[in-house]
């Protein structure tokens, strides 16, 4: 029988071509579906979206502090002071450094945790990799040994802290008003230099963090400032949820 001629194939694909063209569009359709409009492969993991969340939150937390600063010149411009609002306006900027909605002045004592750059396999095996880092704990005993130092503002990272702010770490990120930020971990108060530092000396959570640091290397270091400046915190002040204290 002889080879059969090239110009009998067409006839084969005459019957193949919707059949392909049908799938294509399946698959088309289904990429659609799935993408929704995005890039699928755009997908640059978890780190990469934590660092675009954390630069966006900081643009709009620099956009609140400069319309807060407009509000409060509109606002003093409009309102005399001969009206009722004075006295309630005395007491506010009264209480703004306290509460922590202007910036302040004032002899600071800072605290830097950092992770252990040892590693475990060349520690004793008790020691886990959880052990060489920083964790929540740490960085909240430093935070209240300063409160009861006497701290009148304090400081973490680049931000201002209030009574509202929480301190939330994940693996070794902590998580502070909506930002993520790596250690090491700084922490900073505005007060009398000599109680700051008493308090951070007897405080029993601090101690325990520093026999971690001689035995696997943790950072604790301590350095004071004769004039630091704390800016005023710019984000919401309104109470969401409250209870009596008991």
């Amino acid at each position: 029988m002889p080879p059969a001629s090239p110009r009998s194939r067409p006839g084969y694909w005459r019957l193949l071509a919707p059949a392909v063209f049908a799938l294509a569009g399946l698959l088309f359709a289904t990429s659609f579906q799935a993408a929704r409009g995005t890039d699928l492969r755009s997908d640059r993991g978890l780190p990469g979206l934590i660092d675009g969340a954390t630069r966006d939150v900081a643009a709009k937390s620099a956009a609140i502090t400069t319309l807060q600063t407009e509000l409060d010149a509109l606002t003093a411009a409009a309102v005399p002071s001969t009206t009722g609002l004075a006295p309630i306006t005395d007491v506010i900027n009264l209480l703004a450094p306290v509460v922590g909605t202007r910036a302040v002045q004032g002899p600071a004592v800072t605290v830097a945790l950092t992770d252990s750059k040892r590693n475990s396999a060349n520690l004793p095996a008790s020691v886990r990799p959880d052990d060489l880092v920083v964790h929540q704990q740490d960085v909240q005993a430093v935070v209240n040994a300063l409160w009861r130092g006497g701290a009148e503002a304090m400081m973490i990272q680049d931000q201002r802290i209030i009574a509202t702010s929480a301190v939330r770490c994940v693996g070794n990120t902590l998580i502070l008003q909506g930002r993520v930020y790596s250690p090491p971990f700084v922490i900073s108060a505005i007060g009398r230099i000599d109680a700051l530092n008493e308090a951070l000396d007897q405080d029993p959570q601090i101690a325990i963090y520093k026999e971690w640091v001689d035995a696997v290397g943790l950072g604790y270091r301590v350095t004071t400032e004769a004039k630091a400046t704390f800016p005023a915190y710019s984000g919401p002040v309104s109470q969401l949820v409250a209870k009596v204290a008991r």
